[in-house]
């Protein structure tokens, strides 16, 4: 458990306001809140593109209450989208940009988002999707990569981005919403692949700036920030978004692939105070440190965070022998919003996931609900302020996971006499993959549409770095012959199908999977195999 502490929010609250509009009133206006490829933004100039993008979406007929779905790559215009639509007291929603079309049309129907505001690189994922399925969606806007013109045929209608802010005022006053009114929501995965949209309200984000950002990082106006993890995980959008500007601090943006190369790069031009990653990322940038022409500098990071997915000790040993800076490793969810038990500076306890962050408590039950002796593992449940309202139109999941002032996390932790938190496993068969959860029922029905695959189950198995990756062990059909060129095969076809982060990066063949009495596959004994022997 951990002390509760008490912040005041005013019953009338806007979020976006509360970011950007108190920061401009006390003077500090000129004050650097974006770099981005060479550019810096002020606080002025994002306060009223801010302004500018909620004075088109009003134009546009959006009311308060009304979703808007984002599918941008990290920018300035995401930046003012989220905020633009907040002030107005619309519901903007960030969106994976590594999804499929589908899963974009799933989004699109089940949130009935009257807007949707996308990437001009990304245009081909929403180009072709049938309007007639899209009863709710009225507008499309279009991010051009340059404000010029499109290079990609945007889809009949559609606004451009750009057009809209330059035909708008630079003057809007925010709708008077509540702080308990819906600020923005996030999509998180569920058990079997399909997302659950969490709510959350205004008030939310404020917590985790106060108990995360400032109460353990200590962040201030002098900071700097750089996150590998992408605006549109819940992660990536405190470090990025709402950190930084809750304190007038600084944002560093990079819109491509966080490959090691790029994320030095950035680092040396721009000299991030504070740096937030995945384990996954660590493990490349520390491959990739020897050879890097110039070497990776992270002497300017006086913090760096880890999240996402459990930190292996040798990650965090051989970054701080390398680097000569610690990483604070910590566990959040998109349910919470952001890291809700984390490691200190100074106080690191390799391997563990920290203490609980002061504003939050914790327990550890078992399958009965009773409390778990010290070093026992149990199943978490987590109380704290940030915790979404419910989950959009799934009621039953709502009722199962929320439950009063408490939510289960669906992870398993057991806790030590020091009261640091290590990771057990997930309560369910979900995976964590480089940081985003994996269903392996959706990567098992992708197998199984495979003309040569008569059965499939994937289970997580841990790679050289100790990250967890899918391990699908296969049944072929009868005409068929194991062979590395099939398994290649195999892969490349669950590319194909789904997101690619989520394909299995070692496949085995089997004869058959075990199976209970009632013909379930028995994962956990697929899980005690031996480790995979190499990834191909």
């Amino acid at each position: 458990m951990a002390e509760n502490i008490a912040i005041d929010i005013p019953e009338q609250f806007n979020a976006a306001a509360w970011l950007i509009d108190r920061h401009l009133a006390e003077g500090r206006g000129a004050r650097p809140a974006i770099l981005y490829e060479g550019q810096e933004i002020s606080y002025a100039q994002v306060g009223e593109n801010v302004n500018r993008f909620g004075n088109a979406l009003r134009r546009l007929g959006v009311q308060i209450e009304q979703r808007v779905l984002m599918l941008l790559l990290d920018s300035p215009e995401f930046v003012y989208t989220f905020l633009g639509a907040m002030k107005i007291g619309a519901v903007p929603i960030p969106t994976n940009t590594n999804l499929r079309p589908e899963d974009y049309l799933y989004l699109l129907r089940d949130s009935r988002a009257v807007a949707l505001v996308v990437s001009e690189p990304l245009l081909p994922m929403v180009a072709q999707l049938p309007r007639e399925q899209l009863r709710y969606l009225r507008h499309v806007i279009v991010v051009e990569s340059a404000p010029s013109a499109s290079q990609i045929a945007p889809p009949a209608g559609a606004s451009s981005f750009w057009t809209l802010l330059a035909t708008s005022s630079p003057e809007l006053e925010a709708e008077p919403t509540s702080k308990d009114d819906m600020a923005f929501w996030l999509y998180s995965s569920g058990t079997t692949g399909f997302p659950k949209g969490a709510v959350h309200l205004h008030r939310d984000l404020v917590y985790c700036v106060e108990y995360y950002a400032r109460g353990i990082l200590g962040i201030t106006e002098h900071d700097r920030t750089y996150s590998v993890a992408k605006l549109f995980f819940a992660y990536g959008l405190g470090n990025a978004l709402y950190f930084p500007f809750a304190v007038g601090a600084t944002t560093i943006l990079y819109p491509g692939r966080p490959e090691p190369a790029a994320i030095f790069e950035v680092v040396r031009r721009y000299q991030p105070t504070l740096f937030f990653s995945v384990p996954t990322s660590y493990a490349q940038c520390l491959a990739a440190a020897d050879t890097a022409d110039p070497p990776p500098d992270f002497r300017s990071v006086r913090h760096a965070v880890s999240a996402g997915e459990a930190l292996p000790p040798s990650i965090y040993e051989r970054w701080r022998e390398r680097f000569g800076v610690e990483i604070l490793d910590g566990i959040g969810s998109t349910e919470i919003l952001h890291i809700f038990i984390s490691n200190r500076p100074g106080a690191v306890r390799p391997g563990s996931s920290g203490q609980i962050v002061p504003g939050y408590q914790a327990q550890l039950l078992d399958e009965d609900g009773r409390p778990v002796p010290v070093r026992e593992v149990g199943n978490l449940l987590i109380k704290g302020q940030s915790t979404c309202a419910f989950y959009w139109n799934k009621a039953d999941r709502t009722r199962q996971t929320i439950l009063g002032e408490w939510i289960r996390t669906g992870d398993k932790y057991w806790l030590d006499e020091d009261g640091y938190y290590w990771y057990a496993g997930r309560s369910d068969d979900m995976l964590k993959v480089g940081g985003q959860w994996v269903s392996p029922v959706e990567i098992e029905n992708t197998l199984v549409e495979h003309p040569a695959v008569l059965e499939a189950a994937v289970v997580g198995a841990t790679d050289a770095d100790g990250l967890v990756k899918p391990r699908a062990f296969v049944v072929l059909r009868p005409d068929q012959q194991p062979s590395p060129a099939l398994a290649d095969a195999l892969k490349d076809f669950v590319k194909s199908r789904i997101a690619p982060f989520k394909y299995p990066r070692w496949i085995e063949f089997v004869t058959e999977l075990p199976k209970t009495a009632t013909g379930k596959t028995q994962r956990f004994r697929l899980r005690q195999l031996g480790q995979p022997q190499e990834e191909r």
